[in-house]
């Protein structure tokens, strides 16, 4: 699987999900809607920067804190198309598996991948580029890979019963 997206960052080490979807907005369950209180507690103006394939860097302990999923339902309705961090909660880490979104955690990728900056990431050959560096990195295992191209586990599941 290859994706390719623009770098944008929200920076900050251990940010935590009540901040990036507020509780007040957890009985939303349409993610079209969600999408519009992504980052409503730590940067909304950010929104304002997700156009289509981001690839959103991150700093060490993103996602720490409550298991919400709607950040990562949030997130993909924005579209973002992969999570790239120096480290990632590990909640966070299991509901975007579960709910089809990479999430790669590659601390030099990620310090290298500034805002505007062109990212492919390359899960058969186990690179990351960022502009014109390339950073080899540990990716997923395969069974997680496949989660993650059919849309999610319950999509997988599906697919699998067929």
């Amino acid at each position: 699987m290859i994706i390719q997206g623009t770098a944008v960052g929200l920076p900050g080490e251990d940010v935590d999900t009540d901040v990036l979807y507020p509780g007040p907005f957890l009985n939303i369950q349409d993610p079209e809607v969600m999408r519009r209180h992504l980052f409503q507690g730590i940067a909304p103006e950010l929104r304002d920067r997700l156009v289509g394939d981001t690839v959103l860097v991150v700093g060490a302990n993103f996602g720490c804190g409550s298991s919400r999923e709607h950040v990562v339902q949030a997130m993909r309705a924005s579209g973002i198309r992969c999570v790239l961090g120096r480290s990632f909660a590990r909640i966070f880490y299991r509901n975007c598996i579960n709910l089809g979104l990479l999430a790669i955690a590659a601390p030099d990728a990620a310090a290298a991948a500034d805002d505007g900056a062109a990212v492919a990431v390359d899960t058969s050959a186990g690179t990351i580029g960022v502009d014109d560096a390339v950073y080899a990195t540990r990716m997923p295992s395969a069974a997680v890979l496949a989660i993650v191209e059919a849309g999610g586990l319950v999509a997988r599941a599906r697919q699998r019963a067929t």
